[in-house]
């Protein structure tokens, strides 16, 4: 077997990534040996479609979340009987498990399922069959995996993705994913959807392609989150990415709306009518719990709390972050401290906010979830795992802009008419990080997460997405 070095894993995770640019257990007994043909249940008073396909996510050794979504085009609202099938072949001539649950009008009719009993390690397909009384409705099939057991060493191919803008142009990458029927999971690091309308950003992009947001304005409301969702998941690239691998999935800002933090947004208004930032954050949320192949999170637990983790073998642990909703501290930003002000003005200002965002006390991830993952790595680490991986949302990397004003002659500094670069040339000068909506906006917490890494004897890879950008780092605590 060919080692597994830090440059070859890296070499990997870019390889894959350049063609694409982390659930609720059902109401029914997901170990029932149920023949799906004999499901007796009252049908669904009229026709039923799947226009958003399959998914599954969430692997683990011995248990895999599936996905489906009825849509019922009845004349009533009410739940839809379905059951569904894991088998281990494609022909579905060698079944392993069944079911029965129901699509429910109080999930938008999403159907999420914690299939149990699994053997590790193990390709397997699922479908489901909705019963109508206008005739059984196959879905389509999907391709799963589970991940390998502890004491195993596999060799791991993931494909890494982020920022899927629907606007912005066709989801070629999804494509492209699809045709593998080697990966071991699709990791999604977050904006999965974007949440503007039509006349944000991307806007005029998709309405020269055809492909404007859906609803038109930006998403507030539950119903709102739910079109957006279903519309992403209408795109039949994706729908075939998500049934051809497992996939680990976690949100970023755009999930909910740009910049979001624990308790506001950069791009939530309330005197815009955009209401209670705790009612469009729940509404973001269990639009996503429902629409997405992820395990809802542990009883006890907040609903936004979906950090979590997946070991595959003694290879690789992975932890899916939260970093937005959960504990993120607000939001300090260059644009309100510093816009307007004279570049004469500039560096006072600037210190008095880097006292801010360098306080202990501002953290990314909460205090809770900084503990989990403090233990995690140090359970992964002690036990040998060679890999402990984040799947990380924003940049961890110190990044400091260039000094434009010794790069760029006085001409070409005046013919600047972009406002952000503007502003940023004088700013670049003062050798400071520029984005404080990634970790260098929290570089106390960031302290603490290395020290974590570093005491538990961790391998640290970290995955990010956010920038729209490629982008290597060696990653380097205050000491160097």
């Amino acid at each position: 077997m060919t080692q597994l070095t830090r440059r070859n894993l890296l070499g990997l995770a870019g390889g894959v990534a350049g063609l694409a640019a982390c659930g609720q257990r059902s109401e029914s007994d997901t170990g029932a040996r149920v023949n799906m043909d004999a499901d007796t249940r009252a049908p669904y008073d009229g026709e039923v479609a799947y226009r958003h396909g399959v998914a599954s996510g969430d692997p683990l050794a011995d248990r895999v979340i599936i996905w489906t979504r009825m849509t019922p085009l009845g004349p009533d609202n009410k739940p839809v009987p379905v059951s569904y099938g894991v088998f281990a072949d494609r022909e579905m001539q060698q079944p392993v498990a069944f079911g029965l649950t129901l699509a429910e009008p109080g999930r938008d009719f999403c159907v999420k399922v914690d299939v149990e009993g699994l053997e590790p390690d193990t390709e397997y397909f699922y479908r489901f069959i909705a019963r109508a009384t206008s005739g059984q409705m196959d879905s389509p099939l999907g391709r799963t995996r589970t991940a390998a057991p502890t004491g195993t060493s596999p060799q791991l191919k993931f494909a890494v993705i982020s920022c899927s803008n629907y606007p912005f142009g066709l989801f070629n990458v999804y494509r492209e994913i699809a045709k593998r029927d080697d990966l071991d999971a699709v990791i999604h690091l977050g904006d999965y959807l974007y949440e503007y309308g039509v006349d944000g950003y991307g806007g005029e992009t998709g309405q020269a392609l055809g492909r404007t947001h859906d609803p038109v304005i930006e998403t507030v409301t539950l119903e709102d989150y739910r079109t957006r969702h279903a519309q992403y998941k209408s795109d039949p690239d994706l729908q075939a990415a998500h049934a051809a691998a497992p996939w680990l999935c976690t949100w970023d800002d755009h999930e909910s709306t740009n910049n979001s933090y624990r308790s506001g947004a950069e791009n939530h208004n309330p005197q815009e009518n955009e209401g209670d930032w705790s009612d469009r954050k729940q509404a973001a949320v269990q639009a996503y719990l429902e629409w997405m192949p992820v395990r809802d999170p542990e009883p006890g637990r907040a609903r936004e709390a979906i950090y979590r983790r997946f070991d595959f073998g003694d290879t690789a642990t992975i932890f899916c972050l939260e970093s937005r909703l959960t504990g993120r501290s607000d939001e300090i930003s260059w644009f309100a401290e510093l816009g307007g002000l004279e570049p004469a003005r500039i560096p006072m200002a600037a210190a008095r906010t880097m006292t801010r965002v360098q306080a202990d006390e501002r953290t990314m991830l909460g205090a809770a979830q900084e503990d989990w993952l403090a233990g995690g790595l140090a359970a992964s680490a002690g036990r040998g795992t060679s890999w402990q991986v984040l799947a990380n949302q924003v940049i961890m990397a110190r990044v400091r802009p260039p000094n434009f004003t010794r790069t760029l002659s006085e001409d070409q500094i005046a013919a600047v008419e972009n406002g952000y670069v503007r502003q940023l040339i004088p700013f670049s000068q003062l050798a400071l990080p520029w984005n404080l909506d990634a970790w260098d906006g929290f570089p106390a917490a960031r302290e603490r997460l290395y020290k974590a890494a570093a005491e538990a004897g961790a391998n640290l890879v970290t995955l990010t997405g956010d920038t729209h950008t490629a982008w290597a780092n060696n990653l380097h605590d205050a000491g160097g």
